[in-house]
């Protein structure tokens, strides 16, 4: 009986700390008795599957355990929502050069201050992710992680070799790069436009360039966002499609892949 809750209480501690940090899950709109009570259901789902025939030790090594587990499980939420970042970043880069970036908007999903576009971009992104099952994936990711990453991992060994940072430096680098690629049309359509804003103001000192370029940036900035609309499902695609890739590297660099 012990022996079982004891494992139980380890995965629990997984599943809480990746619901804590993992996009959807994470929302602030999400009761957190739900999240205790969900990740305390999927807990024993994993219990079920796993079986609680495996040695734990029951001295102080197993706070070690718990600390252990609660950090497996706020890396992989934690590489879910970076991924999910790289649409508020390029919407950031948006904002700054529309001249949006002096009004943010509170983002009701993490509860702190967003760009306005994107947190428009944030919400396609959602319902995207939503539609294709993405949160399905996220568990089925965070379940499968007993067969890379079972309680008897060396996450610490893993830690100190430098494998973790170096994945994790890297993914935060790719991450960026995807936000610049995802806000790059619109960034270069106003940069464009604040050339022509300056040719205007050398050749006809007349006009006020300040009073016209703020509107003229904002109605190019909307048309262009306008068409790229079309091409947000193929973009999110691709993005969900890096999420993905990025939590089976990090299970392959915390953990060993299943026979």
């Amino acid at each position: 009986m012990m022996q079982g809750l004891s494992v139980f209480m380890l995965i629990f501690c997984r599943m809480t700390s990746f619901f804590v940090v993992a996009p959807i899950f994470a929302s602030k709109t999400v009761p957190n008795t739900f999240k205790v009570g969900f990740s305390a259901m999927v807990a024993f789902l994993i219990l079920l599957i796993q079986g609680s025939d495996q040695a734990i030790p029951m001295d102080l090594t197993y706070v070690l355990l718990i600390i252990r587990e609660v950090l497996i499980g706020l890396l992989i939420g934690y590489v879910a929502a970076l991924m999910f970042a790289v649409i508020q970043i390029a919407g950031s880069f948006i904002d700054i050069q529309i001249g949006f970036g002096i009004a943010n908007v509170v983002d009701p999903m993490t509860g702190a201050s967003a760009p306005v576009l994107g947190n428009l971009k944030y919400m396609f992104a959602t319902l995207l992710f939503l539609s294709m099952n993405g949160h399905h994936y996220l568990l089925d990711a965070v379940i499968r992680s007993y067969n890379w990453i079972p309680l008897s991992n060396d996450l610490f060994q893993r830690i100190y070799s430098g494998n973790l940072a170096e994945f994790l430096i890297r993914t935060f680098s790719q991450s960026f790069l995807l936000a610049f690629q995802m806000a790059a049309p619109l960034v270069v359509a106003l940069f464009l436009t604040d050339v022509a804003l300056g040719f205007l103001a050398r050749s006809a000192p007349q006009f006020n360039v300040f009073v016209i370029g703020m509107p003229l940036k904002i109605i190019v900035g909307l048309s262009v966002l306008l068409l790229l609309v079309t091409t947000f499902t193929y973009t999110f695609e691709h993005l969900f499609t890096v999420l993905f890739k990025s939590l089976q590297e990090l299970l392959g660099t915390i953990g060993d892949r299943p026979k």
